[in-house]
């Protein structure tokens, strides 16, 4: 994989500075909110809040809004086609023209550069607009759910609103038109509780991506998760590249998901809900956990869309298991048109597979039950982390170096990494996991409600009132966590912005 042509399609993605883009989205986006509770009817709202969508998306290529524009026109025209007469042929027609049109950008560039062919060589310099494979697969979503003749009737204006919707169009979470579409008929100003959780959303998703940052760029110069992919493979031992394949893990997870609280925040500040994207993943016990908790709109779309649809042809385990396979081929296919993605999705799905093998069949280790979990834990956690092998890898070679380092016991003699690198890598992981139990905690004290004055007669008063202090601020977390974790995210920027280099871009985003 060539994350140097990635950067660089994502440099050219944008062709206004940083600084300016943040001020077009925040004055647009302030006068929007201003504006919008003061609309007389829905029709206007929706009117506005295209109009919106359509300005920040332009920010990014006015190009790239062309498309954009043109695939909603084409899937809304073949959306009241397939209306009509929901046919295989009617549907076959719309899902190929739409694949065509994601193809151009999505997988012919790189089979140009790929060939060689220098009659080819312009093909090779076109940029995937934006978000397209996002909006891409809602607009399959739409398709796919009038063939079933569920009862879906957008205007024009609710339609092409539901493609370049701000929130959603630049990189997910995917969404669903029969989730979004009540919502855009609503009008009304957002709640108290909205404003709440939307900016506790916000606050949660910027450390997150600052935290991404931090691992990708290392405490010091060359010291994080970048860095230590662009290191001799030859030079890396096994526990360099378990150390490796955990802290990209983290990464990627802290990147995405914390763009995910993001922009479900800031919906949520509108009046909006959008569908969740994570649910602590990491805490999965199976490998079919693990996809129910992970990129969970795309996920769940792959497993309504291809699994279903597949699985349910034949009644044989074996057609079950292969639909596993070829879902989580596509799966991988939609990040990249690359072998190394390829190879991802299957190696996913033949853990998914051998998963619900071993689940069905009598072989196994007994194990005590307080074992049980712990070990489910460990082992999945262990096979997912090698999977990132193949998503981030920069080539085939260097794929199989490490795996061939992760399981020789000779090669976790020697370290080639910084020990800072290591430092980071498990006070991140173990912070995340400390995080979690907090949180846990936190959520039984509000649970609890009522019921420490029940008790007082066996403790002190003073012991009491601690608790009920403690009570109170799990039940208004969003009052004090909020500011605290933006004074933390200022120290850590002021304390290591001058070490730090630059990282990567969103990395969902090249997708």
């Amino acid at each position: 994989m060539d994350f140097a042509i990635l950067k660089h399609a994502y440099v050219l993605a944008s062709n206004l500075p940083l600084s300016t883009q943040i001020v077009i989205y925040a004055v647009v986006l302030v006068l929007a909110w201003s504006v919008s509770p003061r609309l007389r009817s829905v029709r206007q709202r929706q009117v506005l809040l295209l109009a919106v969508s359509y300005i920040l998306y332009a920010t990014w290529g006015a190009w790239f809004l062309a498309v954009l524009v043109s695939s909603s026109l084409m899937n809304y025209g073949l959306g009241q086609y397939l209306r009509k007469n929901p046919s295989t042929r009617r549907l076959y027609l719309a899902v190929v023209l739409n694949i065509l049109l994601l193809s151009i950008f999505k997988y012919l560039p790189l089979t140009a550069r790929l060939s060689g062919i220098s009659a080819l060589g312009g093909l090779g310099r076109l940029v995937l607009p934006i978000g397209m494979s996002f909006w891409t697969f809602e607009a399959l979503s739409y398709l796919l759910d009038l063939y079933r003749e569920e009862d879906l009737d957008p205007t024009l204006l609710e339609f092409c609103l539901y493609l370049a919707f701000w929130p959603t169009a630049l990189s997910g979470p995917i969404c669903r038109l029969p989730q979004l579409l009540p919502q855009f008929r609503e009008y009304g100003t957002p709640r108290w509780d909205d404003l709440a959780d939307g900016a506790q959303r916000m606050g949660m998703g910027l450390l997150m991506m600052w935290l991404s940052q931090i691992l990708a760029a290392g405490l010091y110069p060359k010291t994080g998760v970048d860095s230590a992919f662009s290191f001799p493979v030859h030079s890396l031992g096994g526990a360099d590249v378990w150390c490796m394949l955990v802290g990209y893990g983290f990464q990627l997870f802290f990147n995405f998901c914390g763009y995910s609280h993001l922009v479900i925040g800031a919906a949520r500040l509108f009046g909006f809900r959008l569908a969740e994207n994570f649910d602590r993943p990491y805490l999965s016990t199976t490998p079919s956990e693990f996809w129910t908790r992970w990129h969970m709109s795309l996920s769940f779309w792959i497993r309504d869309y291809v699994f279903f649809p597949l699985a349910t042809r034949r009644p044989e385990m074996w057609w079950r298991n292969l639909s596993l396979v070829i879902a989580m081929f596509v799966f991988g296919l939609w990040h990249k048109g690359s072998i190394l993605f390829m190879i991802w999705g299957i190696y996913h799905g033949l853990l998914l597979a051998g998963h619900r093998y071993w689940q069905q069949s009598k072989l196994g280790v007994r194990l005590p039950t307080f074992l049980l979990k712990p070990v489910s834990w460990l082992v999945t956690f262990a096979g997912i982390s090698l999977g990132w092998i193949f998503f981030r890898a920069e080539s085939i070679h260097n794929a199989a170096a490490m795996l061939s380092a992760a399981f020789l016991p000779a090669g976790f003699l020697r370290r080639g990494l910084p020990k800072t690198f290591y430092a980071l890598v498990v006070v991140m992981a173990v912070g995340y996991f400390v995080v979690l139990g907090a949180g846990k905690l936190l959520d039984r004290w509000e649970a609890t409600g009522v019921g420490f004055e029940g008790r007082s007669r066996f403790v002190r008063t003073g012991s009491v009132r601690v608790m009920a202090g403690v009570q109170l601020l799990a039940l208004h977390r969003w009052v004090w966590l909020v500011p605290t974790l933006a004074v933390v995210t200022l120290y850590l920027y002021i304390l290591l912005q001058p070490q730090v280099e630059t990282g990567a871009p969103m990395l969902y985003r090249i997708f």
